[in-house]
């Protein structure tokens, strides 16, 4: 292995997973965790009634925002990486985040990782080049791609929101483009509501709810809405 050791740089980190009725995903996720096992993992349950469980778990409100604070509350670690109960990260993802946090340039940006959906579809190649475009582009990526940002970063942009959507964009808006970088592994994310939605039909619904997200409409209308 080549650059900084994780082990030297792993006990800097917590994990903090969102979860909502994540019974058959959350699993998947922290097994890939094990790849740093010094990190702190906290899996903060919305109410969940499936079974859904994880060796830490601490219970919040339901609503991304308000349970990744709760979950960045209960942590200590410098640095903070936000992740969804769906979402895999890559092998080599700890390598490659402690090299990121071992680099002093970086220590007022937030990283991302590359999109992955767990489809063989042609259709979903297409959303991830729409979503590495995005990124490109717009530097916006979203939740679904983890975020890996400096505790300290984090609060001197003003914490996350408690909203039960757009958390994810409120804060990379708030931490602004130039701070954001991508890291060079993916994250392998669940395509179910893709393809339960359609292809089109789901980027569709979320651009606009974005777009009603900033034309003012309250995070809680737009959740009733998200599906």
């Amino acid at each position: 292995m080549t650059g900084p050791s994780v082990k030297n740089n792993i006990r800097t980190l917590a994990i903090v997973i969102p979860a909502l009725n994540a019974a058959a995903t959350l699993p998947g996720v922290l097994a890939r965790l094990a790849e740093n096992p010094s990190a702190e993992v906290v899996v903060v349950d919305g109410g969940s009634t499936d079974g859904t469980a994880a060796p830490h778990v601490i219970t919040a409100p339901r609503g991304r925002g308000s349970q990744l604070a709760a979950g960045i509350a209960a942590t200590s670690a410098p640095w903070l990486l936000l992740l969804h109960a769906d979402t895999r990260l890559e092998p080599g993802w700890a390598a490659a985040v402690a090299a990121f946090i071992a680099d002093p340039a970086n220590a007022g940006r937030a990283a991302y990782f590359r999109l992955i959906l767990d489809d063989p579809a042609p259709q979903a190649r297409r959303i991830e080049r729409l979503v590495a475009w995005r990124c490109r582009v717009w530097r916006l990526p979203y939740g679904d791609q983890g975020l890996l940002v400096a505790r300290r970063t984090l609060a001197a942009v003003g914490g996350i929101a408690p909203l039960p959507l757009m958390e994810d964009v409120d804060l990379i808006r708030r931490l602004g483009r130039n701070r954001i970088v991508a890291l060079p592994i993916g994250a392998v994310t669940s395509a179910a509501r893709y393809r339960r939605d359609g292809w089109w039909a789901r980027p569709a619904r979320n651009l606009m709810l974005l777009s009603l997200w900033r034309l003012g409409v309250s995070t809680t209308r737009l959740a009733r809405w998200y599906g």
